[in-house]
């Protein structure tokens, strides 16, 4: 869909995106088409060629299934099972657009509610990056009876920035961007180029299969762009179909929508360790106050002394200096209670030698921790 032309901008400063890429980009009469998938896969190589990291949401499994059997209707089950047919041509479809190792990964809603699976999502999803290989992430729709219907990827991919501390997040669509009205109905619809805030009342103009503000899939971009610019990350809306403006992102030029971030994404991240009940508690010795004060160091169990509470992996803990009362820290535990007793004072290389196992080298990593005493 095509209206009035959208005034190039600039980019939001990035450095780690998450780009979201729909059905309607990818699928075609014989099943996955890359007419336009290969002008995501020239940005995707161009940014990573920039030491940029990108991490791509993609729909298309359930278009790859139905090309490779003779389905019929369109019910749940069905629609389940042809994604789990799919997703291997999916990864596949991608991997023969792009020279870097593609890494499957399926989410469901539960692995980012779940503070434990958060993190171990988490863990995965970094170190791919560390491996240099593109994750391609698609939510589990084999197991998430409730959570397949359209535009869910959209929502999916904003809790993905949000759970790798993405700078960015760029969902491509099939339209320019967002309009003042319909651009195909009203002649005098006018680009919106910013959005300052989602409210309620543009969520309700973009809402329903005939938006006023554009296609019926814009509402949920809108939702998505609402929670990505709580966490502190901004949204770019662009046409996945043009080849010009997808061209123009490799030179941080944005042709469509951006919905700015609201505040600092550490920022907001750190206001919720700051204020999320706590479950124990941990000890540590001076030389791990210092560190974590002065080197912004994450927490190693070398430096603990002591463990108080009964919590678990992904549970919100304090840190409490030997030689004080008051908590110096906040954050995430890596490890359970009874996993820290057993690694106390030990070298972080000890770790998978005593449990049998090994999250990292931390029992609270730097990017999940506070520091109370620091003015935010």
């Amino acid at each position: 869909m095509s209206g009035p032309g959208f005034t190039p901008q600039p980019l939001p400063q990035w450095r780690r995106a998450v780009l979201k890429i729909g059905s309607s980009l990818l699928a075609g009469e014989g099943g996955l088409d890359p007419r336009h998938a290969a002008g995501i896969a020239r940005f995707i190589a161009e940014s990573r060629a920039k030491q940029r990291e990108v991490v791509l949401v993609s729909s298309g499994a359930v278009a790859a299934g139905r090309s490779r059997v003779a389905s019929g209707g369109d019910g749940l089950v069905l629609r389940q099972a042809l994604a789990a047919l799919g997703q291997a041509s999916l990864v596949s479809f991608w991997q023969q657009l792009l020279d870097a190792p593609v890494a499957q990964v399926l989410l469901t809603h539960d692995d980012l509610r779940n503070r434990r699976r958060y993190l171990n999502a988490r863990a995965t999803l970094r170190e791919l990056l560390r491996l240099g290989a593109l994750p391609v992430i698609n939510e589990n729709d084999t197991v998430a009876v409730d959570e397949l219907k359209l535009g869910d990827n959209d929502n999916l991919a904003a809790a993905v920035a949000s759970l790798v501390d993405a700078d960015l997040l760029l969902i491509a669509t099939d339209i320019d961007g967002l309009y003042t009205a319909h651009p195909q109905r009203d002649p005098d619809a006018v680009p919106i180029t910013q959005v300052e805030r989602v409210t309620p009342e543009l969520l309700a103009a973009a809402g329903g299969a005939a938006g006023v503000l554009g296609t019926g899939g814009m509402r949920t971009k809108l939702e998505a762009a609402a929670k990505a610019a709580t966490a502190g990350i901004a949204t770019a809306l662009f046409c996945g179909r043009d080849e010009a403006v997808v061209s123009a992102l490799a030179k941080d030029e944005l042709r469509g929508t951006l919905v700015r971030a609201q505040g600092d994404r550490l920022r907001a991240r750190k206001q919720w360790l700051r204020h999320a009940p706590a479950s124990g508690c941990l000890r540590i010795d001076e030389g791990a106050a210092s560190a974590l004060h002065r080197r912004g160091a994450s927490l190693l169990p070398g430096g603990v002394t002591g463990v108080e509470g009964d919590f678990r992996r992904g549970d919100v803990i304090e840190v409490v200096s030997v030689a004080g009362a008051a908590p110096l820290a906040r954050g995430l535990a890596q490890y359970g209670a009874d996993e820290i007793r057993r690694i106390v004072g030990r070298h972080s290389n000890n770790i998978e030698t005593v449990l049998g196992f090994r999250y990292g080298e931390s029992v609270i990593h730097r990017d999940d921790l506070v520091l109370l005493e620091v003015a935010e």
